[in-house]
């Protein structure tokens, strides 16, 4: 029997770069995963030439150089700049919330204008629940509102929100929104970091870089012989879900999952944009992405005649359904909490990634963990 300094089980951004570094130290690692891939979350399908984001987009960004330098030392990336547009009942709007949101919100042209209808809107929000008696946001739409005001509230939050959480907003705790970035600027890049892109040849070209001469196994469930997996490595690094590692011993944490409609077109260019978000609630997708435009720029788009779009629908996950995020509300964050304390007694089990640990994290914060916590 091969005896393993780690057995990884899942192979996403965490399992796989632990993986990596792992074996550069000269530890011997099996990684296995329950799908037919490799990749988790991040594996891309080549449809009609089209990298896919199989399970919704995925855009690397951070201002950490060490963690950049690393992902491309892997793969290189290519420029995309991630610039969502908002269509609200047939309108579009530019996000984040910029000087472009705000003139086509109110027709306001520069950023004193701008501040001044914000804050008009702010200070009415406060007036009318001062007059009710409320002196703090009780719920998401009173906080959004306090934050940003009604309009922005209303056509660019509110449906889209609810849809996202399954739930109204006023159902929702407020601090889901601690804070709404406001951008006095006509620029639409999402992300103030200093550093984005997407794996030039898709996320696969990373997963497969970073697994490079390590031994997996896809098809593999973790639980359906766990004493058996468990004998054949000294230590264990976990990605799953952390209350299912514990037989939901303390109860099941709840998760939201998101489904896709895929959709091949006889055009080139089907939305002229990567992801447009559906804000007002009646449409029942929450976005629509269109994969071509994470790696064709210009002409590219054009010589590749076919399109593949994936509109993107948010639902509670079920069983046998894919969990995709945590839901942070104070009966979850305690019960996570609980299992957290469980995991902390372990000796030889790393609990690690987005279920593992009962926490939102995007890709760049996943690496940047694996390459300064002390593992090895």
């Amino acid at each position: 029997m091969n005896h393993y300094d780690y057995l990884i089980v899942g192979s996403g951004l965490f399992g796989a770069t632990f993986a990596h570094l792992a074996t550069k130290q000269g530890k011997k690692c099996l990684v296995i995963d329950k799908r037919s891939h490799l990749g988790g979350n991040i594996y891309c399908e080549n449809i009609e030439g089209i990298n896919v984001h199989k399970y919704g987009a995925h855009i690397f960004h951070t201002s950490n150089k060490q963690v950049w330098d690393f992902v491309n030392s892997i793969v290189e990336f290519n420029r995309y700049t991630n610039s969502p547009i908002a269509n609200y009942k047939g309108k579009l709007y530019n996000l984040p919330f910029n000087m472009n949101t705000f003139c086509q919100m109110w027709n306001v042209f520069t950023p004193i204008e701008a501040i001044a209808k914000i804050e008009e809107q702010k200070a009415e929000v406060i007036k009318e629940m001062k007059k009710a008696g409320i002196t703090e946001p009780r719920n998401l739409e009173e906080q959004a509102q306090v934050l940003i005001g009604k309009d922005i509230y209303e056509r660019l939050i509110k449906g889209y929100t609810e849809k996202q959480w399954g739930r109204k907003c006023k159902d929702l705790p407020p601090f889901i929104i601690k804070r709404l970035p406001i951008r006095l600027v006509f620029d639409n890049n999402y992300f103030n970091d200093k550093y984005q892109g997407i794996p030039i040849g898709g996320y696969n070209k990373l997963i497969e870089g970073l697994l490079k001469g390590i031994e997996t196994k896809t098809n593999i469930d973790f639980f359906n012989d766990r004493e058996y997996w468990k004998s054949i490595a000294s230590k264990i690094v976990f990605t799953g879900k952390i209350d299912e590692y514990y037989n939901y011993c303390l109860g099941k944490l709840e998760y939201r999952t998101v489904s896709f409609k895929q959709e091949i077109h006889d055009c080139p260019n089907y939305q002229g944009n990567a992801v447009v978000n559906y804000t007002d609630y009646e449409v029942p997708y929450t976005r629509i992405i269109e994969h071509k435009h994470f790696e064709m720029f210009g002409e590219e788009i054009e010589k590749c005649p076919k399109t593949v779009i994936s509109k993107e629908y948010s639902t509670e996950c079920e069983n046998g359904l894919e969990p995709y995020y945590p839901i942070n509300n104070e009966q979850n964050s305690s019960l996570a909490e609980q299992y957290r304390a469980l995991g902390a007694t372990e000796k030889n089990v790393i609990f690690g990634g987005r279920l593992a640990e009962y926490k939102y994290y995007d890709m760049a914060p996943i690496v940047e963990q694996v390459l300064n916590r002390t593992f090895f």
